[in-house]
């Protein structure tokens, strides 16, 4: 009888060599049995565990991990390919490890499950099930079948997963309804997959275990808008999931769920990755439109918005890789489905992603609506390093940092806004208290010097300001003079005043959102600020 054991290639289970691990697995088993079946299947986002390695038994999948090469013969002799207990790394069956276990998966359903590459495979676990039914609706009118589709998709409440958190139905309606310059197809439908916040990986780890999911999602945005071709735009540093990604569509095009005449429907649908430009900034959606048109990617002013003006001038859906990959669920069980998860005007599941300081990092699906301490204490199980938690930044390096009195608020974008702070792409980075936290506030302008597009005053030239005015008064403090005190509070002043304007002039959310993080050590963590010397590599004064 056949053996299949699963170990993942996704980007961090290769990191943490789980090729290595493949090949001892290959070679020592040899001299145990030849009837062993090695899949490569995605990573169920158990980073913490990784290299993961699964085995099939008759009562499910059982677990090891995390495994290295020289556990490779012990774990054989121990009983791995009968999935024995008797090993340390023993973790049981794989669906009840508590990390797992008390997920709501709906987007990442399939995820560490499946071969991503296997379309045979995701048909067999619900895939394309959304895309029949789209077809279904456009069977019985074509125009009125797509506003059913942008229908379903509004009444599900889903909200764009890159950061904006702007309803998808509203967009995919404008669409819709936008007259485009050129034949109907024209219209476009663009993934932004540069995902680039710190402390995320939802985008990368979707791509990389449920390919056809986003693929399935964007045909499906096509047919509700009349968008006839896709672009994949692709953060550079994911080359995992470029391969990945361009396998699952090639064979798509072979299994005619892509290109012309889509499973004999009469509909055209064709998908494109390119790859991005290296930079940050392009991660707003008007500066990626101009990169994938091979421009600089400098941001675009709102109005005309890309829904009506987009990629090469015609109406395009921008959406990101999350809020594609939720569509198909949302297609396969019905908005009301998907909108009886979450709370209040957040709906549905957000892929968090634990990173940073963390004992237990890696991704975790639930439903809006629990609070950002259960998240950190029950999936995390608190700091790696095993000191106080002292501050959370959420949503990426323009979000807040989060003092311990703030971390029972519930993960929902309305509660998030409501204190200054942003759920962005779902990323949380943890810190212990040995953060400093006046070099975060440095950082947080710094990066923006380095990722501003250069296009607005505000952003470009306030960032370096802000640089600036915080090493003076890190350098002022560590004088210590008689006027220091009083120096220190004209600077103080001068970085609020900077800040509301970098807020309110800026283009676009880059240089708007910047002082988001400022502000937040300003008012949560002013005792720390500069309060400490020899920083910044500035010099002590005598």
């Amino acid at each position: 009888m056949t053996t299949t054991v699963f170990i993942p290639r996704d980007t961090t289970a290769l990191s943490m060599g789980a090729d290595d691990v493949v090949q001892a697995l290959k070679f020592q088993s040899k001299a145990i049995t030849d009837d062993i079946t090695i899949v490569r299947n995605g990573s169920r986002g158990l980073f913490y565990l990784e290299p993961l390695v699964e085995v099939m038994t008759p009562k499910g999948r059982v677990a090891y991990g995390p495994v290295q090469v020289e556990d490779v013969e012990s774990l054989l002799a121990q009983g791995l390919l009968d999935g024995n207990s008797d090993h340390p790394l023993y973790l049981g069956f794989t669906e009840e490890i508590p990390f797992l276990a008390k997920q709501q998966r709906l987007t990442f359903i399939r995820a560490g499950i499946i071969d991503p590459t296997n379309i045979d495979e995701y048909i067999d676990h619900s895939g394309f099930s959304g895309l029949t039914n789209a077809f279904a609706m456009l069977d019985q009118d074509n125009d009125n079948g797509r506003q059913a589709i942008v229908d379903e998709i509004k009444t599900s409440g889903l909200r764009g997963r890159g950061g904006a958190a702007f309803p998808a139905g509203i967009k995919w309606q404008t669409v819709l309804d936008a007259k485009a310059k050129a034949p109907e197809q024209q219209k476009y439908i663009v993934c932004n997959a540069d995902e680039g916040d710190s402390g995320t990986f939802s985008d990368r780890l979707l791509m990389e275990a449920d390919p056809f999911c986003l693929i399935e999602g964007m045909i499906i945005a096509g047919l509700a808008v009349g968008a006839s071709q896709g672009y994949i735009y692709l953060r550079s540093e994911y080359p995992q999931a470029k391969n990945i990604l361009e396998q699952a569509i090639t064979i798509a095009y072979q299994q005619h769920y892509l290109g012309k005449d889509i499973q004999q429907s009469g509909q055209t649908f064709d998908l494109e990755v390119r790859i991005g430009a290296g930079a940050y900034i392009c991660g707003e959606e008007t500066s990626l439109l101009e990169s994938l048109e091979g421009k600089r990617g400098l941001v675009r002013a709102k109005p005309p918005l890309p829904a009506i003006e987009g990629l090469f001038g015609q109406p395009t859906i921008v959406n990101n890789v999350i809020s594609l990959a939720s569509v198909p669920i949302i297609m396969e069980k019905g908005a009301q489905y998907y909108q009886d998860f979450g709370v209040g005007r957040s709906r549905g599941t957000l892929p968090f992603q634990l990173a940073g300081n963390i004992k237990q990092g890696g991704l975790v699906e639930l439903a809006f609506g629990t609070s950002l301490a259960d998240l950190v204490n029950d999936f995390g199980a608190g700091s790696y390093s095993g000191k106080p938690i002292k501050a959370i930044q959420v949503g990426g390096p323009l979000g807040a940092y989060l003092p311990e009195h703030q971390w029972p608020t519930e993960l929902d974008y309305e509660a998030f806004a409501k204190m200054e702070a942003v759920l962005g792409h779902g990323g949380i980075v943890v810190f212990d208290d040995s953060v400093d936290m006046t070099a975060q506030a440095r950082f947080a302008m710094e990066f923006c010097v380095a990722e501003s597009c250069g296009k607005c005053t505000p952003c470009r030239i306030g960032s370096v300001r802000g640089v600036e005015v915080i090493d003076k008064m890190t350098k002022t403090h560590q004088e210590r003079s008689e006027k220091s005190t009083e120096q220190l509070a004209e600077l103080n002043t001068l970085l609020v005043d900077l800040c509301d304007t970098m807020t309110d002039g800026s283009l676009c959310a880059m240089g708007g959102m910047t002082p988001i993080p400022v502000r937040s050590i300003l008012n949560h963590f002013s005792d720390d600020f500069v309060a400490t010397t020899d920083k910044f590599n500035v010099k002590e004064t005598n």
